[in-house]
């Protein structure tokens, strides 16, 4: 596969290279997501979002979630030697396996809290637009005379 040229995007782009390098990461050879655990990521309003992880055979205890910079990471710690004593199985279909899955959020995204309930997972989180990035209206003067609002500001 042939490397992916983004340089033609980033001439009428302003703020967007970090948007960029991940798409390049993206298109690298060997950048696949694992598939454990599952998980669904859920919009449940303009703001709020939700993630879901499915974790069949956790506890609480087992797990453990930290925000770093702009990256969620959610850990689980496996069936450890002590609890695999004693047991045979005759089928093992629930995978209890130690686990990092991350997600990479928007600098707008802030993690709100989580909960555990019935083998699931629940991460919610928050959109929070600061004021610089809310859609304003420009007025367009017509001449040196008429007044302009920039940002709050009147200026002649």
């Amino acid at each position: 596969m042939r490397a992916l040229d983004l340089s033609p995007l980033l001439r009428s782009a302003v703020g967007f290279d970090d948007l960029f390098g991940l798409a390049e990461t993206l298109t690298r050879p060997g950048a696949s997501e694992p598939s454990y655990p599952p998980y669904d990521i859920e919009r449940l309003d303009e703001t709020n979002y939700r993630i879901t992880v499915a974790l069949a055979g956790f506890t609480q205890d087992d797990l453990v979630i930290t925000v770093k910079d702009d990256t969620l990471t959610i850990e689980g710690r496996g069936e450890t030697a002590e609890e695999k004593e004693g047991k045979t199985y005759l089928h093992r279909g629930i995978a209890k396996r130690a686990f990092e899955r991350r997600f990479r959020l928007a600098d707008t995204i802030r993690v709100t809290g989580a909960s555990f309930e019935n083998g699931l997972l629940f991460i919610e989180l928050l959109r929070e637009i600061p004021e610089h990035q809310k859609p304003r209206q420009i007025e367009i003067s017509s001449g040196g005379k008429s007044k302009k609002k920039f940002l709050g500001s009147e200026a002649a």
